[in-house]
């Protein structure tokens, strides 16, 4: 596999492939990248022409159409079209986001559409998240508690306690935020990261959660919380408009607290 670094120009073979939209009304170019492991290649762009008259409003619609209609070698993730999966994240000229929400009329002249950066890269434009899912699964995002469930009821909570994991749950996952920190690229082995930092503050903010304490300790280290310094990399890319930045000092907050 090969990692995606931002910038890449000098490691990418800018030789690629050039494909137009014969008789194009209102044609708009795309610039991709493209990397095939089993090729033996380097990685390169391919130039695509897209007739926005024939075509959706949002990026992920001209990759659809390209992969469809110019080149059924192209390579990426996506389901849901709805902001809500996740799994068209991204780089679109310069900024992580989900293609499927990315307007084209919002990208001034040729959209260049890159994977997610300082991730593997099994194929294209499709990143390889093994490593970022173990990091998801290592802070345990399920609740966890030591009493009894109330035989025949749910655990309750307020609609206080309720309000306070509003901007929390609503994570889907996507790395947009993650991977546009650079403590996470040159630290991502031992760094959660904002995404999955955010997902553990989520936990550590339920009031039915009974371990919060076993929590802080597994965060309670020098690279997995403390990495991060507050650039606002992720809330800025965020395409859900959460904070994780919010949720990793409030997470400090509540070890500095502990220890007092």
């Amino acid at each position: 596999m090969a990692e995606f670094r931002l910038p890449a120009n000098s490691r990418i073979n800018k030789n690629g492939k050039a494909h137009k939209a014969e008789g194009a009304t209102r044609p708009k170019s795309f610039k991709v990248y493209r990397y095939d492991p089993d090729s033996g290649e380097n990685p390169r762009y391919d130039n695509f022409e897209v007739d926005l008259d024939t075509c959706g409003p949002m990026v992920l619609d001209a990759l659809i159409k390209i992969k469809s209609e110019q080149d059924s070698s192209l390579t990426f993730r996506r389901s849901c079209r709805e902001g809500i999966c996740g799994s068209c994240s991204m780089n679109i000229d310069g900024t992580n986001t989900l293609a499927c929400t990315k307007a084209i009329e919002d990208c001034k002249g040729e959209v260049q559409i890159t994977p997610l950066p300082h991730m593997e890269v099994i194929k294209d434009l499709v990143p390889d998240f093994k490593h970022f899912y173990a990091q998801y699964a290592s802070i345990e995002p399920w609740l966890k508690t030591k009493t009894t469930t109330p035989s025949g009821k749910e655990r309750l909570q307020s609609p206080e306690d309720r309000a306070k994991l509003d901007g929390l749950y609503e994570c889907i996952l996507c790395a947009c935020c993650s991977t546009s920190c650079p403590s996470y690229w040159w630290n991502s082995d031992k760094f959660l990261g904002p995404a999955i930092l955010l997902q553990a503050y989520r936990w550590l903010a339920d009031s039915r959660d009974e371990l919060t304490g076993e929590r802080l300790d597994e965060l309670e280290d020098p690279f997995r919380l403390y990495r991060c310094h507050t650039i606002m990399n992720c809330a800025n890319v965020c395409p859900k408009g959460l904070n994780p930045a919010k949720a990793i000092a409030e997470t400090k907050k509540m070890v500095a607290e502990r220890a007092i």
